[in-house]
């Protein structure tokens, strides 16, 4: 059945785009708080025309506009022309994606950027915050699913625990899918005999886990009475069930994953065609994180060729590594990254040792860098992640460094100022002006890059507090920044050292 209805959607978009008809709304400053009250749930990407991620984003929204059509509106306003409603809501990089309820701006948008991760996150918000289940047929579709999913059985619609769970489930329906039913009798499958509600587990939804204050979720559901149904246990209790102890990583997941210290074996997985294969290095997995389950890493298991490119530009593993073994890598929640450069052995002695290396602090981060200039003498230093520290973090120097895309049209309307700040300052032994291309070199912890350019001063003798540039960007507005900032007093002697 699910089959079938992949089909006629892949269907529906291929015809969409055939006829050349785009199912993205384009609102502009004239128009935006007169169409967007309109719709009661309204996901708009607020964009420009130059941005490479933008244009990356681009044909994904206009297949997710397609599919969810008639569920949820999509649109897209060009910041270039429409600089009032951009400005009104606070929109300083782009793509930048915001939520709207009945034209009101409900929230950010932190889901997934593919096509099928903002269908799947979007319908979340679309509905009722918990569907009601009426029929044993009803709970069988539920819960057939690979996202996590949340189940709440109680005894009639004036359920004190209904109520919590309710709340619940509006404060956490964009992490997870809700339902409940008011039948007891739908939950004989599951031995239900009074209140409870469990979680389905990816990758395996016949898989439940019941609400508990149990270590561990792997197991079949255990019942448990309603006092123990509270928002803040449904939330607590949640991100330990859900997940399990090792959760399949996916492009709709990922940002949800990694907000923890985060370990992923990355092979050929395949749970619909291959549920055996899959599981034979996931449950090696299992042995050696069980092992390590207490000491604050997540473990998961992902399939590589979903990740192929992001393996290679952030870790620098790349189709020539290709192995039927599994890559394994550790991604923590301030950006470090370490790889396992041992061969992943039947055993899973060798990831013990890896893991026994990370906890002991001994394994070397991985940080994907440019090669390092074989010159830079010129106005502004080239920065990459190999110099980072023996430039930006010399301690006797003051540094003023811009981080910015080759593509990004800011950046290169910026770069003749930029220069032109360089070359005044060229003589001063105490200032440096720099500049990092972030999409080439991994951005050191403390710098919160999220648009280009973003500028950063990191003072002499303070590194450990960079401070962000927020003021205009023309020569003399750096300039009186520096005055007050630089430990100090600014020599500016004009020297080009272009030719050096």
């Amino acid at each position: 059945m699910l089959r079938g209805v992949l089909c006629v959607l892949a269907l529906c978009v291929w015809s969409s785009a055939a006829r050349g008809r785009s199912d993205v709304l384009e609102l502009e400053d004239a128009d935006f708080d007169y169409i967007a009250p309109e719709h009661e749930t309204l996901l708009v990407k607020f964009y420009a025309p130059w941005c490479g991620h933008c244009k990356k984003l681009a044909p994904e929204f206009e297949t997710a506009a397609t599919r969810l059509k008639g569920t949820v509106t999509l649109a897209k306003v060009d910041c270039t022309t429409n600089t009032e409603t951009c400005k009104r809501y606070g929109v300083t990089g782009y793509p930048t994606l915001k939520i709207f309820r009945n034209g009101q701006e409900s929230s950010s948008y932190d889901g997934p950027r593919s096509a099928e991760g903002i269908v799947n996150y979007m319908k979340k918000l679309a509905g009722p915050d918990s569907v009601p289940l009426h029929s044993e047929h009803d709970l069988e579709n539920f819960i057939n699913n690979f996202d996590a999913s949340i189940v709440g059985f109680f005894s009639g619609a004036d359920s004190s625990q209904l109520s919590e769970f309710l709340k619940g489930a509006g404060l956490m329906r964009e992490s997870f899918r809700f339902a409940h039913t008011t039948d007891l009798e739908l939950g004989k499958k599951y031995d239900v005999k009074y209140e409870v509600w469990f979680t389905t587990q990816d990758p395996c939804p016949s898989q439940a886990c019941a609400a508990s204050s149990e270590t561990t979720c792997e197991p079949t559901p255990t019942q448990h009475t309603p006092s123990h149904h509270t928002q803040h246990m449904l939330r607590s209790l949640l991100l330990l069930c859900s997940l399990g102890l090792c959760p399949h990583l996916t492009k709709e997941n990922k940002d949800s994953l990694r907000k923890r210290d985060l370990l992923t074996a990355y092979y050929d997985l395949d749970y619909l065609r291959n549920p055996k294969g899959s599981n034979y290095w996931r449950n090696r997995v299992l042995k050696v994180a069980s092992k390590f389950s207490s000491q604050g890493l997540l473990f998961s298991v992902a399939n590589r060729n979903d990740f192929l490119e992001e393996l290679e530009d952030e870790f620098g593993l790349g189709t020539s590594d290709s192995t039927e073994l599994p890559f394994v890598t550790i991604r923590t929640r301030t950006g470090n990254k370490y790889t396992m450069r041992e061969e992943f052995t039947r055993d899973g002695r060798s990831l013990e040792n890896f893991l026994e290396d990370y906890f002991a602090e001994r394994l070397k981060r991985y940080v994907k860098s440019e090669p390092v200039p074989a010159k830079n003498n010129a106005a502004v230093k080239v920065v990459v992640a190999d110099t980072f520290e023996e430039i930006v973090n010399d301690p006797e120097k003051d540094v003023l460094i811009e981080f910015y895309a080759p593509w990004c049209g800011h950046c290169k309307k910026l770069e003749p100022k930029y220069t032109e700040l360089g070359e005044r300052l060229y003589s001063d032994p105490s200032i440096v002006i720099a500049k990092m291309d972030a999409t080439a070199n991994d951005v050191p912890q403390g710098y919160d890059v999220q648009g280009f350019p973003t500028i950063y001063f990191a003072a002499a003798g303070r590194k450990d507090e960079p401070k962000r540039y927020e003021g205009p960007r023309e020569v003399k507005d750096f300039i009186n920044f520096l005055k007050r900032e630089a430990s100090k007093p600014a020599i500016q002697k004009h020297k080009k050292p272009s030719a050096l």
